[in-house]
């Protein structure tokens, strides 16, 4: 069986994925939602393929030849998206952020709830292999215990990037966190376990920033199982892109890519992997094709993923305390 898959939008991420499904053998790309018609035939000419354009969304998820979703689109419209492709049996590919408040995201869920369909929350970094790296390391018990889990988003989205078009703007970038420091969020929760409660802070760059929101953020976690946890997200800042990952457990540390553990126990000092970082600049760590490879199999076999809609919702669900932190000057228990 062929899984076939219709992709809402025609930016960066869209483009990656159409690469990433036309590459699999069980997978292809049946349609493109856009009403930049001239646009997706310029792609699908560059890509060498064959697909459907639709102007109309819930004409494409109502089409019987449609099995899955990309959903690629403004993260306005995302919710809505996700609901519509619930209600027709669509699996569905979700990018982050899956909305930009407490009621969309409900609304999304209760329709998952109703209409079970697979589901992926594109928070591909659980993809790259220093993250692989890292996640088995912690379940060989390398670390033990994670108490304390730093990790930082540093990545200046500036106007060389098309999406800094809208996701400078409160109402479609909606903050730091929600708008790109959610990958570092997701890192807490992924490598030290989920967040209790919530304190974070805000602050402005420069004066004449294109944002429309303070586009630095801080946060400090109070984690279920007792630890630490601290994000920061900035995306005007005079840096390469860096996303720094220190954790200490009561076994071992990782900063990045180095370790130090109980299991090596004639280290000295950190012992190097060599690996691809986050941020190392390769193709490969946002690997798409991994994602949608795993996602097919999830489809074809009723697997479990990595990160499913009710995975990244806990995510979402802090990066929204979070905001609502900064706002209020508080602390926000997660429940």
């Amino acid at each position: 069986m062929t899984i076939k898959f219709v992709v809402a939008g025609t930016g960066w991420a869209a483009v990656e994925y159409l690469k990433a499904i036309n590459k699999q053998d069980d997978s292809e790309v049946y349609g493109i939602v856009t009403q930049d018609t001239n646009r997706a035939k310029s792609l699908l000419e560059q890509l060498g393929i064959e697909a459907r354009i639709f102007t109309d969304y819930e004409e494409a998820v109502k089409d019987a030849s449609a099995d899955a979703v990309v959903l690629c689109s403004t993260p306005d419209v995302r919710p809505e998206q996700a609901i519509l492709a619930a209600q027709y049996g669509k699996h569905m590919v979700i990018e982050k952020p899956m909305a930009m408040d407490r009621v969309s995201l409900e609304k999304m869920a209760k329709a998952i709830q109703n209409n079970p369909v697979h589901t992926v929350v594109s928070f591909v970094l659980r993809w790259n292999p220093s993250f692989e790296t890292t996640k088995a390391l912690i379940e060989n018990d390398a670390l033990g215990r994670i108490y304390m889990a730093q990790i930082d988003y540093w990545h200046f989205v500036g106007p060389q990037y098309g999406q800094h078009r809208w996701s400078s703007k409160k109402r479609l970038g909606g903050s730091s966190m929600l708008s790109a420091g959610c990958h570092a969020v997701d890192a807490v929760r992924y490598f030290a376990g989920e967040i209790s409660e919530v304190s974070a802070y805000s602050c402005a760059t420069w004066k004449n920033s294109e944002y429309e929101f303070d586009p630095n953020a801080i946060a400090i976690f109070q984690l279920k199982n007792g630890g630490l946890g601290k994000v920061s997200s900035s995306l005007e800042c005079k840096t390469p892109y860096k996303f720094n990952i220190h954790l200490l457990g009561e076994k071992g540390a990782i900063m990045d890519n180095k370790l130090y553990s109980h299991i090596l126990p004639g280290q000295t000092d950190y012992a190097v992997i060599p690996t691809i970082l986050p941020d190392s600049g390769d193709v490969s760590h946002h690997p798409f094709s991994m994602e949608i490879d795993e996602f097919v199999q999830a489809i074809l076999y009723d697997k479990a993923i990595r990160c499913d809609f009710f995975d990244g919702y806990k995510t979402m669900e802090a990066c929204i305390a979070i905001d609502e932190s900064i706002a209020s000057g508080r602390g926000v228990v997660i429940s």
